[in-house]
């Protein structure tokens, strides 16, 4: 009897141990389910104030915009949502501007009773193809016919930004900076001496004289071909940007030569002030800082609430305002498809064509029974045939299923560029668009040599003559090179018939206009490689036409952004972001994580697509004729 007790109190013991256990699991259950439902109910605060704080304000009457464009302008951003929004959240510089949204808000602006001028600020700009120059010149022009004034300043202006400034009622320039008109250059490297000298050999297989973009490789000067053809194509580029300035200047293309020509001179009279130097050629309407900039826009104006400043809404903001209710296309639409960048195999973010990526966008599109008219806007310089073949078929199949495509040619639509662009009912672009350059080439590194200088050689069997031919440790085989320059002219061939079959000419007559020869377009158009000059509005309006379309909308196809990446956009066109920095609530370490983690993904899939093509040498389609 004297052991019962202890007996009983092992299972007291047990159970308490059990309570106490199942106590600490059900508090801590409760936190995370509570932190869980606080989380979840953060998100749903975040994205309804996004929802309602979007719906882009008011704008005060006689307001002013300011048009402070940063970055260079590029025809489709080419960073995701999430990346522009947090760069936004941390005050990043914004590298890049859509054309299209600045074309929008001056249209809207010149409409918008509420705004009453317009204060262009051109020095955040750092890039502007001379079509994309064009276009926004034109816009700015067009605002004008508003009656509203429009006023440009900037530290600097390059020749560039200065043909937007030109448009202007009045052009204004910091004291201490200078208008620069300096004409176009294209100069290369050329590396074949020093090729010789460390043992490298280049071996170039092209088709077409004009086909210089190897050439630094093997050369060490420009071919006549290739400087009789970089002067003819530029002469026209710049002549128009010398006239474009001076209609909107009230000058003379001569006189703006002659001011080019005198530099020296002219430098020397104002003894090295640039600033008097562009105000005595009558660039420039005076001088002023951006503090005197800001006191005459007060002047002539109202001031904000603060009453220390003019009352202003900049082009962020404006924009914002403009998109701030979602549009709903309707059942008759005009796709537009930008393929603007490097056309290269796979699957590509934008900023880049991806044979593959590109190719799904385009099925969607003729899958899609709301699309009836197709517009390829194209900014490219090419790149490799396979991809651009790929994008072809489908434009091709797009005709096919009854839908119009119409071309719309931005600054560069050269090489693979045109060859993605031929197929189309109809091609348009802007006079100085850069295109043509129908032509193939390929190019094999050897470094046997360079090796031996190191003491390093390459041995081995192989169980035939072609084992291994392509190992750059070894010399090229003539046999090899024999097959590569054979795959070109068939290449070629195929280029030129498909133009030929597209342009309703003979391959003959395509040959004489072809062979890697670059044009303007312009001039392409004397030639019959487009079929008439215009803006991407005109070729939107054209591919409505032929649809038979009155009324449509207008709707960008792009690759669909991620949860995340809608998430971030949202909250940066309400502002979140930055008031979550502010307090704190995102590190700046979570946005370079996130920007690099993009970086690493795109050269991965650029690895992995060239890996999957199991091609020893790409054949380009690419055209090195950019211009800086």
């Amino acid at each position: 009897m004297s052991i019962s007790a202890p007996a009983a109190a092992a299972p007291r013991q047990h159970n308490l141990l059990w309570r106490m256990i199942a106590g600490l699991w059900h508090a801590l259950d409760f936190s995370r389910r509570l932190t869980m439902n606080l989380i979840f109910l953060l998100i749903v605060i975040i994205v309804l104030i996004a929802i309602f704080s979007s719906t882009g304000g008011t704008i005060k009457a006689h307001t002013a915009l300011v048009l402070d464009p940063e970055g260079a302008v590029v025809e489709q951003f080419s960073s995701s949502p999430a990346d522009r929004a947090l760069a936004s959240a941390f005050a990043k510089p914004n590298p890049e501007v859509q054309l299209r949204d600045l074309l929008q808000t001056l249209d809207a602006a010149a409409n918008d009773k509420h705004i009453d001028r317009v204060l262009l600020i051109t020095h955040k700009l750092t890039g502007i193809g001379p079509a994309t120059a064009r276009t926004l010149a034109a816009a700015l022009a067009r605002f004008k016919l508003s009656g509203k004034p429009l006023y440009a300043f900037a530290n600097s202006y390059d020749q560039r930004s200065y043909l937007l400034a030109a448009q202007a009622n009045q052009v204004f320039l910091d004291p201490d900076g200078a208008v620069l008109l300096e004409g176009m250059a294209r100069y290369r490297t050329y590396f074949k001496d020093a090729f010789d000298k460390l043992g490298i050999e280049a071996h170039l297989f092209r088709v077409g004289e004009y086909k210089s973009a190897g050439e630094p490789y093997i050369r060490s000067d420009q071919s006549p071909e290739a400087e009789a053809a970089d002067q003819y194509w530029m002469n026209d580029i710049w002549n128009r940007h010398l006239a474009d300035i001076a209609k909107a200047r009230k000058l003379t293309p001569a006189g703006l030569t002659a001011v080019i020509d005198d530099y020296v001179e002219g430098v020397a009279a104002t003894q090295g002030d640039l600033a008097q130097l562009a105000v005595q050629q009558g660039l420039v309407d005076g001088l002023k800082t951006a503090t005197e900039v800001e006191a005459m826009m007060l002047a002539e104006g109202v001031a904000d609430d603060a009453g220390d400043s003019f009352r202003q809404i900049d082009f962020a903001h404006y924009l914002n305002h403009l998109q701030a209710r979602p549009q709903f296309p309707g059942k008759s639409q005009v796709a537009v498809l930008v393929t603007e960048g490097e056309i290269v195999d796979g699957k590509q973010r934008p900023g880049s064509i991806g044979g593959d990526s590109t190719s799904a966008l385009l099925r969607d599109i003729r899958l899609d029974e709301n699309i009836k008219a197709l517009v390829l806007r194209v900014d490219s310089p090419g790149g490799s045939v396979f991809p651009s073949e790929q994008i072809r078929r489908e434009v091709a199949l797009i005709k096919a299923a009854g839908l119009p495509v119409v071309v719309s040619m931005g600054d560069l639509a050269a090489s693979g560029g045109y060859w993605i662009s031929m197929d189309a009912d109809e091609i348009i672009a802007d006079p100085s668009t850069i295109t043509g350059s129908i032509g193939i080439y390929g190019l094999v590194f050897n470094v046997p040599a360079a090796m031996g200088k190191l003491g390093l050689h390459s041995d081995g069997v192989g169980t035939t003559w072609l084992a291994g031919a392509f190992d750059p440790t070894r010399a090229l085989d003539p046999r090899v090179g024999e097959m590569i320059q054979q795959v070109l002219n068939k290449g070629y061939a195929d280029f030129i018939g498909k133009v030929a079959a597209a342009r309703k000419q003979t391959p003959e007559a395509i040959d004489g206009i072809a062979r890697g020869r670059v044009w303007t377009g312009a001039q392409a158009k004397e030639r019959g490689l487009v079929d008439r000059l215009g803006t991407l509005d005109d070729a939107i309006a054209a591919a409505a036409k032929r649809a038979g379309l009155k009324k449509y909308d207008t709707r960008y196809i792009e690759q669909p952004a991620t949860a995340l990446e809608a998430f971030f956009a949202s909250m940066a066109q309400s502002g979140i972001t930055g008031f979550l920095r502010e307090q704190g609530l995102i590190s700046p370490l979570f946005w370079q994580s996130q920007a690099q983690h993009q970086e690493l993904a795109r050269v991965q899939a650029l690895i992995q697509s060239r890996r999957r093509s199991g091609l020893p040498i790409s054949l380009q389609a690419h055209c090195e004729c950019g211009l800086p």
